[in-house]
């Protein structure tokens, strides 16, 4: 009997909100930073689904094996794969997994292995469909699903879980750094696929001080389409830590002007925007360096990496600020390790 739903079946998806939602009806979990995916086994047979329906399997091979040695042979699982470095979650690394080369592929399962962090249970393992069980029962099936299979497995975790509205806000303010925020869901309803009804994301958005050290013209015109970013670390170097593109159209013409008056090299003194990388194209590596005297304040969602994650807001220009106090620390004050959440 093959399982009773199909490997592109769509995950439940969040909807966005500021504020932890509180009320009896709500359960709340880390929000990992991570590639949510589905695991689907069928006796010898595993697939490994993206939220965008790719197939994982070949680039995590320690995961399909993990998942293979199960003493179980019918389960499809919900959850996250992170890689982990020094006590940390490493974004970066977890990237580095996408790769075309079977044996780049190996050696980096062995360097940077992954880990499944499990919170939800879709396909029980007598091949039962769970999605229509609100997430109570849900969650409490995944639990006796891990107490018995997921003992002592290294890279399979049972990610936690908090009723505590208290608990919730704790995770969400010590581990503001590496977590990517908190997920709240509907204890009293069914697994939601492809929809956006029974859970929530909530992301701790701050603020930093930046130097604009370089821009970019946009596409179709010579007006400014980016600005890059730079932070000061403890050497004193400038260093490109991400962008902020949301600029008011009617703002571009007067700030393309003002940003071409102050053209003039380096602009960033250490690590450089439009690095090499496979993703790159040839306008994504064209910048025009900045003398170091503009300082913006801007809004994000996560840094790592030595960078902010996403593009960046800009809130507004600081000329009160000195650049030179616009250092890394701005970006490092929360270092609380996600990991301690976890049984390892």
């Amino acid at each position: 009997m093959s399982l009773p739903i199909p490997i592109d079946f769509a995950p439940m998806e969040a909807d966005t909100a500021r504020e932890i939602p509180t009320g009896p009806e709500w359960e709340y979990e880390p929000k990992w930073d991570g590639f949510r995916c589905l695991a689907f086994r069928d006796g010898g047979k595993l697939d490994i689904m993206s939220k965008s329906g790719q197939p994982l399997a070949r680039y995590f091979p320690e995961i399909g094996e993990a998942l293979l040695d199960l003493p179980t042979a019918k389960f499809v699982l919900d959850g996250e794969l992170i890689v982990t470095q020094e006590r940390t979650l490493d974004f970066d690394a977890l990237l580095q997994r996408i790769h075309p080369a079977e044996s780049r592929i190996r050696k980096l399962a062995k360097e940077t292995p992954a880990t499944l962090l499990v919170f939800d249970l879709l396909v029980d393992d007598h091949g039962q469909d769970l999605t229509a069980l609100v997430l109570d029962e849900r969650r409490a099936r995944l639990e006796r699903f891990a107490q018995e299979y997921f003992r002592g497995r290294e890279r399979i975790r049972l990610s936690p879980r908090t009723r505590d509205f208290d608990t919730a806000k704790l995770w969400f303010k010590r581990m503001a750094g590496p977590l990517d925020g908190v997920i709240a869901k509907r204890t009293d309803l069914p697994y939601a696929s492809g929809e956006r009804s029974a859970m929530l994301k909530i992301k701790n958005l701050r603020t930093a001080d930046c130097v604009v050290g370089g821009f970019r013209y946009g596409a179709k015109n010579r007006l400014v389409g980016s600005l890059l970013l730079g932070l000061y670390d403890e050497h004193g170097l400038l260093n490109h830590v991400g962008f902020t593109s949301g600029l008011a159209i009617a703002d571009k013409p007067a700030l393309t002007k003002q940003l071409e008056s102050l053209i003039e090299p380096p602009g960033f003194t250490g690590s450089k925007p439009g690095g090499p990388s496979r993703w790159s194209t040839e306008r994504s590596t064209e910048w025009e360096p900045l003398k170091t005297n503009l300082v913006a304040e801007v809004q994000y969602d996560h840094f790592s990496g030595h960078r902010f994650r996403h593009g960046t807001r800009l809130l507004r220009w600081r000329p009160d600020k000195d650049p030179r106090d616009c250092t890394i620390k701005q970006v490092r004050r929360e270092t609380d390790s996600p990991l301690t959440l976890l049984d390892w």
